[in-house]
């Protein structure tokens, strides 16, 4: 297909099409002649890829470019490769003060009491020391009571997204699904967080026509 076929099935502007192309995010098509290049399904499911994690997972263009490096590495064991791909999508932390350190341990203390095989030190352990600290500096260090609740939702999920990217037929498939899954997944999440709170504080507080 031509890029302006390209565009209309994806959405994309051809503009952003080639921007995509020249940072690496997208192969180039097959030259047909000096200016004319074909498309085919791969370059159709990539650019869907790179536009869900940038329009809907927020992410930069730099963090793309590492998250499809993840993808691409299929010659590493499963895990490693996973691993990399998680790291890739975690925002760094930007907490410092005396807080951090109680949260770094109540992290630690977290990952030991539910036996999780993961590294408390990771940047998702960062990320969630950094969030604790702010709400310890904030004065909402009572949240840290309700982690385990948040645990246990969090395993479920956890289990139910690789139950599901586990139908990927290969590797590449795979680490696809787990990192669409984490950034697409975390906007689900999200949303339905809200839907269930609005239920819940209508249920708690008042009438839900309120």
């Amino acid at each position: 297909m031509r890029i302006g076929e390209l565009s209309r099935r994806t959405g994309v502007a051809v503009p952003t099409i080639k921007y995509y192309v020249r940072e690496g995010l997208l192969p180039a098509g097959r030259l047909t002649s000096p200016n004319q290049a074909d498309y085919d399904e791969t370059h159709e499911r990539r650019l869907r890829l790179v536009r869900g994690l940038i329009e809907v997972g927020g992410l930069s263009v730099s963090a793309v470019r590492e998250v499809l490096a993840a993808v691409e590495d299929t010659d590493r064991p499963v895990h490693k490769v996973l691993g990399s791909a998680h790291e890739s999508l975690t925002p760094p932390h930007a907490v410092g003060g005396a807080e951090l350190a109680g949260a770094r341990e109540a992290v630690a203390a977290l990952v030991a009491r539910r036996g999780w095989q993961a590294a408390p030190d990771s940047a998702a352990g960062e990320a969630l020391a950094g969030a604790l600290a702010t709400l310890r500096g904030l004065g909402h260090g009572g949240f840290e009571e309700v982690l385990d609740a948040y645990a246990d939702a969090c395993e479920r999920i956890a289990a139910a997204d690789l139950t599901y990217v586990g139908r990927a037929p290969d590797v590449e498939r795979l680490v696809e699904g787990v990192v669409v899954g984490t950034v697409i997944g975390d906007a689900v999440l999200s949303a339905m967080r809200r839907l269930a709170h609005a239920d819940a504080s209508a249920r708690r507080y008042g009438a839900a026509d309120d």
